[in-house]
């Protein structure tokens, strides 16, 4: 059960030891370690400054907006996995227009930068990252639409975001194959549903 204590999310260790919550600056680098490892060896982008802009400034990007959080997963003292959310839709360019209406910023919450460390996968900490954020943009207020995107030339990513979401559009069967990405939305939970303040 998650329960905000002076604005962190706090939790108990699972049975693996592995504990979920809203990340503070001490926090910062681990999580962008998580991040920049996972954009140079997962995506194989590399750091693009146009894409992951939010890395290098996690807490103007996160920790300090008040509709927008980090979260993190800890196991002995390190940043295993992070996921946030961003109070901006898609923007067109590079997305299509269509796309770029249906969420529009300020009212779409944006799960970004759900990533789980190779040797930490296949313990549920994902999914348990993007219930923990859905709840997040419910209580925050003013989100009517949870938005993703994911590129599904990485292994796994696909059937993982079609077992939880809704897909809007798949870039690939766009002409040209757009950016080959896939946009989904996920379910947002009912406010009702989560007693409390918002969590930061």
């Amino acid at each position: 059960m998650v329960r905000a204590t002076a604005g962190v999310v706090a939790q108990a260790a699972d049975a693996d030891g592995y504990v979920l919550r809203a990340a503070t600056a001490s926090d910062v680098d681990g999580a962008r370690a998580v991040m920049l490892d996972t954009v140079y060896h997962d995506l194989r982008s590399g750091y693009v400054p146009r894409w992951h802009g939010d890395i290098i400034d996690l807490e103007g990007a996160y920790l300090r907006p008040e509709r927008c959080t980090l979260m993190v997963v800890v196991r002995g003292g390190e940043v295993v996995a992070t996921g946030a959310v961003r109070d901006r839709g898609p923007q067109a360019p590079p997305n299509p227009r269509w796309v770029a209406e249906r969420f529009p910023s300020g009212s779409t919450a944006q799960l970004c930068r759900i990533y789980v460390r190779p040797g930490h996968r296949r313990h549920g900490l994902a999914r348990r990252l993007v219930r923990e954020l859905g709840d997040f943009a419910a209580r925050a207020g003013g989100y009517t639409s949870l938005y993703l995107h994911t590129d599904p030339s990485v292994p796994g990513a696909e059937p993982f975001w079609r077992s939880l979401a809704h897909e809007v559009c798949d870039e690939r069967e766009l002409p040209g194959g757009g950016q080959g990405i896939i946009h989904f939305e996920l379910p947002m939970p009912t406010p009702g549903d989560h007693p409390g303040p918002p969590v930061r």
